[in-house]
């Protein structure tokens, strides 16, 4: 059955009124907007969230890796969906399911309870960012407008990472970490509200339906989680039967995805497509670097409230530094850094500065002064991160071929969703098993040299990256390219 072009369906609702371009335009930043505060909001409440519902130090990093994956699992899914069912009620229905989710997850009480709510947050932001973004394409496309939406998009998700460090401070410290999931509800249900009256309705296209690759979505985020769940089962010091079967199902439900996605039609992960060098190591690259960064994210939050005794408040200050370095340098320096010497060069340098930060970092002890040791370990290693991420969407959609930037733009924002539960889930291993298993319940000397341990492993991944980045083939991407590449879905780590 041959699929129609949705640009071709006469029966288009005609594009946004031009007096209501830059009210559409907001309302699909400010739902992106809540979408990256999610993730770095929650960072700073980690700690109190630990004590108040007494996870342990290896199902704490649960909280971040059960939305981090069910994002990565239905983000491709979920832009197919768009386009089939309709991308304004897709957008609205993602947006419905992260503001419940996210009043469920306030509401929580329980460990189990929270993960759960976290899980179906990780799926409505993946719909809501997936339909926002083909949203903003085909609206703001015809009209030769996309180049400025674009970079607005990218400018407000990059706040959005710094306005959540801020965010999730105050709000932890004054009303309590509950707050930083209700702090969702007004947003999503405003936005929800104009939705309906704003954003322009478009046919949708019955031709695609039957060509979803809704068990290649579930059989690929099911075999993460059980990965994940080992990983963790073996920080907490397990080694029972059960952890090892995790690893064995989770090994062969990844094999089943593989074998789905190279038999189905309409495959979310097209496996031909990471065939080509360019996209293969780009997308190792950006999937390693977040493996890298999410794991030191979590584990200097936990040093500076569990072992330097800083408040939420003051815990978020410190982290600042880093989220203005992620916001100036890679929303404004690195596409000219990229334009001038190229995005593998830039690549090579920003995998190695990452790299000699976290080693730096690694050296962290009970008695480090902040200005003089803590303060530029940060700032070097935002520096390496920051410079990565637009290269890295450079240089993936320098491989793409024209009418491919979709995909490619996709599939590295997938990448960074996977690798960041993983690595995470790996260092926070090293830390459980430098611990045998105690986590923060042993003494505070032996938690610090395992988070020293856990931050070497992060380094690991960023000297790992190096050697993709390098692998990868030299290109010039195109001028549409650059500017597809900074206005990606979720540039900011998970």
């Amino acid at each position: 059955m041959r699929v129609r072009r949705l640009g071709s369906n006469k029966r288009e609702a005609p594009l946004a009124p031009p007096r209501r371009l830059g009210l559409t335009l907001g309302l699909l930043v400010s739902a992106q907007f809540a979408v990256v505060v999610d993730y770095s909001i929650v960072q700073i409440a980690l700690p109190t969230i630990r004590l108040s519902l007494g996870f342990s130090l290896s199902d704490l990093q649960w909280i971040v890796s059960a939305y981090g994956l069910t994002f990565a699992g239905f983000l491709l899914l979920s832009g197919r969906l768009s386009d089939i069912y309709g991308r304004k009620r897709f957008f609205i229905l993602g947006l419905t399911v992260f503001t419940i989710s996210s009043l469920f997850a306030g509401l929580s009480n329980s460990e189990t309870f929270l993960i759960l709510s976290r899980m179906v947050q990780g799926i409505g932001a993946a719909m809501a960012s997936a339909a926002g973004l083909a949203l903003i394409t085909r609206i703001f496309g015809p009209i030769g407008k996309l180049g400025q939406a674009l970079g607005i998009f990218t400018a407000v998700s990059s706040a959005g990472f710094t306005a959540g460090i801020l965010l999730g401070g105050l709000l932890t410290e004054v009303l309590g970490w509950r707050w930083i999931f209700f702090v969702n509800i007004p947003v999503g249900l405003t936005a929800t509200i104009l939705s309906y009256r704003i954003l322009p309705q478009y046919v949708y296209d019955q031709s695609m339906k039957g060509r979803i690759d809704l068990p290649g979505a579930i059989s690929v985020t099911a075999g993460l989680i059980l990965l994940v769940y080992g990983l963790s089962e073996v920080g907490n010091g397990s080694t029972s039967a059960s952890t090892y079967a995790s690893f064995i199902l989770a090994a062969l439900i990844l094999l089943i995805f593989v074998v789905i996605e190279t038999r189905t039609s309409s495959p979310i992960l097209p496996l031909r497509f990471l065939r080509r060098d360019t996209i293969f190591f780009a997308n190792a690259t950006a999937l390693l670097t977040f493996a890298a960064t999410v794991p030191w994210v979590f584990l200097v939050t936990q040093y500076l409230q569990n072992f330097r005794s800083y408040q939420p408040i003051y815990a978020a200050a410190a982290l600042i530094p880093g989220s203005m370095t992620y916001f100036l340098l890679g929303g404004f320096g690195a596409p000219k850094l990229v334009k001038r010497i190229g995005a593998k060069r830039v690549l090579i340098i920003a995998m190695t500065i990452l790299t000699i930060g976290l080693l730096l970092t690694s050296r962290i002890s009970l008695a480090s002064d902040y200005w003089s040791y803590i303060f530029p370990t940060i700032v070097i290693s935002a520096i390496g991160g920051s410079l990565s991420l637009t290269a890295s969407n450079i240089a993936a959609l320098s491989g793409a071929e024209r009418g491919e930037e979709g995909i490619a733009s996709g599939l590295i924002n997938t990448s960074r969703q996977v690798g960041g539960p993983i690595g995470l889930a790996i260092a926070i291993s090293v830390v459980g098993l430098a611990t045998n298993g105690l986590g923060m319940s042993a003494p505070a000397s032996e938690v610090i040299s395992a988070f020293q341990d856990g931050l070497v492993a992060a380094a690991g991944f960023a000297a790992i990256a190096v050697v993709a980045a390098l692998l990868i083939p030299k290109s010039k991407p195109r001028r549409t390219q650059i500017g597809q590449a900074s206005g990606t879905v979720s540039d900011l780590p998970e």
